[in-house]
C-alpha cells in the first residue's frame, strides 16, 4: 500500500470532501452557475431591465434584439418597428440601423422598493435614458420606443428576460423550501425507523411505500382542483411548496434508515447507550451526523425534481397562476403550439430550467464523488 501524505491524513473529513470536490471541475463550474442564478434572483429588481409591469403592447411578440458595440456608438441596438405584410397580412417587425438606441451599464430605469419604502431606479444593463433623451429617441415623431428586448416579448409586450429574473425568485425558491420540509420529515422519520426498529420500521416502511405508489400527476389533479380560487398567490405559493415536500421526503428516509440500520450497532453507538443516553441523543448526536455527506448529496440531487414538479403544476395550470411570476406560469403561453411555432423565444424559461436542473445533477454528481471515502481507489 502507498503511504498518505502527511498533510492529507491530518485533514478532517470535511476538508477532505472540499479538496476532492476541487478536482471536479465541472461540478465547480455548475456550483457558480448556481451561485450566480441566485445572486441575480436575490437582485432581481437590479437586474431586470425592466420593471415586473412594464409593458408596451405596441411591441407585442417583438423578437430577440441582440446588443452591439461599437467606437461610435458605444453599446447599442438597433431600433425596430412594426408593419405589416401586404400579402399575409401578418403584423411583423423590421430593423432600422438609422435607428441606434444607446445601451449602457447601471442605468436609471422603472423605480422599484428594496428595503421597506426605500426605492432606487438603478439597473445593471438596459436603455441609457439619458443619451436616449439627448438623441431625440423619446419624442420621435415615428412613434419608435427606444427599447431593448434581449430574448423578445409576449403577447402583452412584456420584457421575456426580465420576466426570467423575476421568476427566477420563485422557481429556485420553492425546490430550497420544498427540500427544507422534506428534509425535516426525510431525516426524522427515516431516523425512527431505522433506529427502532421491529414494528415502527415495517409500519412506516409500508407507509412509505403506498406514498410511493400514488400517481404524482392524477395527485397533483386533485390537489389542484381542492386548492380555492379565492388563495392570494402567496397562499398558493406555500401549499404547492408543502404538496411537493409531502410527495418528495420518501427517498430521503429511505437513505437515512439504511444507514442508521448499518450504524446503529458500532460500538460508539452501543457505548453511548450504555451511558444512558437517550434514544434522541444516540439518533441525533452520534449516528446521524456520521452520513451528512451523504444527506447533502441526496438533497443536492432532489432540487431539480421539486423545481421540475412546480414547473409542471404552474404549466397545467395546477400550480401557480398568474399574477404571480414563476418559470411555470411563463411556460402557459406556449400550450399554444402556433404561438410557439410563430414566437420560439416564448421557450426561453425552458432553457432556464435545463440549465438550472442540469447544474444541481452535476454538482450532486461532485458531491456524491467527492463524499464517497472509496473513490479514486
Amino acid at each position: 500500500m502507498s503511504e498518505v501524505p502527511k498533510q492529507i491524513a491530518t485533514l478532517s473529513q470535511w476538508q477532505l470532501i472540499r479538496l476532492r470536490f476541487r478536482k471536479h471541475k465541472l461540478a465547480v463550474f455548475s456550483l457558480q452557475i448556481l451561485v450566480c442564478l441566485y445572486l441575480v434572483a436575490l437582485a432581481a429588481p437590479f437586474f431586470a431591465p425592466y420593471s415586473l409591469d412594464s409593458k408596451n403592447l405596441d411591441y407585442a411578440y417583438a423578437p430577440p434584439q441582440m446588443p452591439r458595440w461599437s467606437f461610435q456608438d458605444g453599446w447599442h441596438t438597433f431600433g425596430v418597428y412594426q408593419e405589416q405584410d401586404p400579402v399575409t397580412l401578418k403584423n411583423q417587425y423590421v430593423q432600422d440601423r438609422d435607428i441606434r438606441v444607446p445601451l449602457g451599464f447601471f442605468v436609471r430605469g422603472d423605480s422599484y422598493s428594496i428595503i421597506g419604502n426605500w426605492k432606487g431606479n438603478l439597473r445593471f444593463f438596459g436603455v441609457d435614458l439619458n443619451k436616449a433623451e439627448a438623441r431625440g429617441l423619446l419624442d420621435d415623431p415615428d412613434n419608435y420606443y427606444p427599447g431593448f428586448f434581449l430574448t423578445g416579448t409576449d403577447r402583452y409586450g412584456r420584457d421575456i428576460f426580465s420576466r426570467l429574473i423575476y421568476g427566477s425568485r420563485i422557481s429556485l425558491s420553492i425546490g430550497l423550501f420544498s427540500i427544507f420540509i422534506a428534509f425535516i420529515l426525510g431525516l426524522s422519520i427515516g431516523g425512527i425507523s431505522g433506529y427502532l426498529g421491529g414494528k415502527v420500521d415495517i409500519f412506516i416502511q409500508r407507509v412509505i411505500e403506498v406514498l410511493n405508489s400514488f400517481p404524482h400527476i392524477p395527485l397533483w389533479l386533485a390537489i389542484g382542483a381542492v386548492l380555492p380560487q379565492s388563495w392570494s398567490s402567496l397562499q398558493v405559493y406555500f401549499a404547492i411548496t408543502l404538496v411537493l415536500s409531502l410527495l418528495n421526503w420518501t427517498g430521503l428516509a429511505r437513505v437515512v434508515r439504511g444507514k442508521i440500520l448499518a450504524l446503529r450497532e458500532e460500538d460508539y453507538a452501543v457505548a453511548a447507550r450504555l451511558l444512558g443516553a437517550s434514544h434522541g441523543r444516540i439518533l441525533f448526536r452520534h449516528l446521524i451526523p456520521g452520513f451528512t455527506s451523504h444527506i447533502i448529496v441526496t438533497l443536492t440531487l432532489s432540487v431539480p425534481g421539486m423545481i421540475l414538479g412546480e414547473t409542471a403544476l404552474s404549466f397545467l395550470g395546477l400550480g401557480l397562476r398568474p399574477p404571480i411570476v414563476s418559470w411555470g406560469v411563463m411556460l402557459q403561453d406556449c400550450l399554444n403550439l402556433q404561438v410557439v411555432a410563430n414566437y420560439p423565444w416564448m421557450l426561453m424559461p425552458v432553457i432556464a430550467i435545463i440549465i438550472t436542473v442540469l447544474s444541481f445533477n452535476f454538482l450532486g454528481d461532485g458531491l456524491r464523488d467527492a463524499a464517497d471515502p472509496y473513490a479514486g481507489r
